[in-house]
């Protein structure tokens, strides 16, 4: 019996001002006060009935606001992972492969920890901010007691064959399993037609003669990127619960059935959305959010080049003076990283302005430190030139728009 598996990635940044802990008003989320309200009426209400019937991971910044501002969506959402759906995220949205080993290990740690507490057991599973990867994120993955990931197919050298996972070794010497969505189906649910179109969709899962088709896409896909699509999804998911030639299940128990007997290898580092690698997180790639309008992202390396030399300083002021120390240093020495802040277009967004908040955050917690450390990052800032004049560079953007 042929075996699919379809999961939604559903993840928002650290919205929440680090001084506060509110969320400051987005305008551009209106009628909505900001975009995690918006999201949760247009997506996460919706798609909540589904969820028993998924794979899916809550990036845990979302779960923690969730469970204070939706109640009922996030009750919907627990219950499905206890009931086994959920895989694990690293706590923050991070580009695991451009962190520092001890980075990887906290984000890893602390998203297993995240997950026991909330569903009641330890994640099997766990997805990977971007689906970014490399020899050392698996091996840390691995080392935790993680048993699988997804991964796109062009993360690996060849996928094995009939859509089964594979077994890779890191240079560690440690084992996991590694899963390959389908490339093909998974972007035209992403980007339509299928997710417009539930007949269709269903003829391209059951078409195939793979033992396993496995479909990921960020689950904002379903109501908020396209409107009805957790229509759509509830449609399909319907459809193959009544066929008996189907089984819809997760990764954790098909794995439970079908060992790898393959290994794979991998192309690294890559993720699923920049055809460079991970190049989106630091450089200037090419890759945008609205592709027809010719910006510049000379701002993304000196952006990534000052806040790990921050994070560089901060962990050396707080192993040198440890319980002196707030612990949220080190929360906010990690949040700065997250992947949004290079994602988009230009570093006046408001997802630059976000990872910029919680640098300022940590550079204040650093007490007698901070003047040293501001004014370097001051320093490196001012090479990260905007594409709005009126910003200037990330120098003025932070004085401007995000220091207290």
């Amino acid at each position: 019996m042929r075996s699919i598996v379809i999961h939604g990635h559903f993840y928002q940044p650290p919205r929440d001002d680090p001084w506060t802990g509110a969320i400051p008003l987005e305008p551009n989320a209106a009628p909505f006060h900001d975009w995690n309200e918006r999201i949760e009426r247009e997506c996460y209400a919706r798609v909540a009935a589904s969820l028993a019937s998924m794979s899916f991971d809550f990036g845990p910044t979302l779960l923690e606001w969730m469970e204070q501002h939706a109640p009922g969506t996030y009750a919907a959402v627990v219950a499905a992972g206890r009931a086994g759906g959920a895989v694990a995220m690293p706590y923050h949205h991070l580009i695991l492969p451009l962190s520092a080993r001890r980075d990887k290990v906290t984000e890893v740690r602390w998203g297993i920890a995240d997950f026991r507490r909330r569903f009641g057991r330890e994640p099997e599973g766990m997805w990977l901010p971007e689906t970014a990867v490399d020899d050392d994120t698996l091996d840390v993955l691995a080392a935790a007691g993680i048993r699988f990931t997804i991964l796109a197919p062009h993360q690996v050298q060849r996928a094995p064959e009939g859509g089964l996972p594979g077994w890779y070794r890191t240079g560690g010497g440690r084992r996991i399993a590694v899963f390959i969505y389908d490339g093909a189906i998974s972007h035209d649910v992403a980007f339509g037609p299928l997710v417009r179109d539930a007949v269709a969709w269903v003829e391209r899962l059951t078409a195939t003669p793979n033992r396993l088709v496995a479909v990921a896409t960020d689950g904002e896909t379903y109501g908020h990127h396209h409107k009805e699509g957790d229509v759509v999804l509830a449609r399909v998911l319907e459809t193959l619960a009544r066929r008996d030639d189907v089984r819809v299940e997760s990764f954790a128990t098909f794995l439970a059935r079908h060992q790898p007997e393959e290994e794979v290898r991998l192309v690294a580092p890559s993720s699923w959305s920049c055809p460079h690698g991970v190049e989106r997180w630091r450089a200037e790639c090419g890759c945008r959010a609205a592709p027809e309008r010719a910006t510049q992202q000379r701002w993304r390396a000196p952006l990534r080049a000052a806040l790990d030399w921050l994070s560089g300083e901060l962990h050396a002021v707080f192993e040198r003076q440890g319980r002196a120390l707030p612990p949220e240093l080190e929360r906010q020495a990690l949040r700065m990283f997250t992947s949004c802040g290079w994602f988009f277009d230009d570093i006046a967004g408001i997802e630059s302005v976000i990872v910029l908040r919680s640098a300022a955050r940590a550079i204040e917690l650093a007490g007698a430190e901070a003047p040293r450390l501001e004014a370097g990052l001051l320093e490196r800032l001012a090479l990260a030139p905007s594409n709005d004049p009126s910003v200037g560079s990330g120098r003025e953007l932070y004085l401007t728009r995000v220091k207290r």
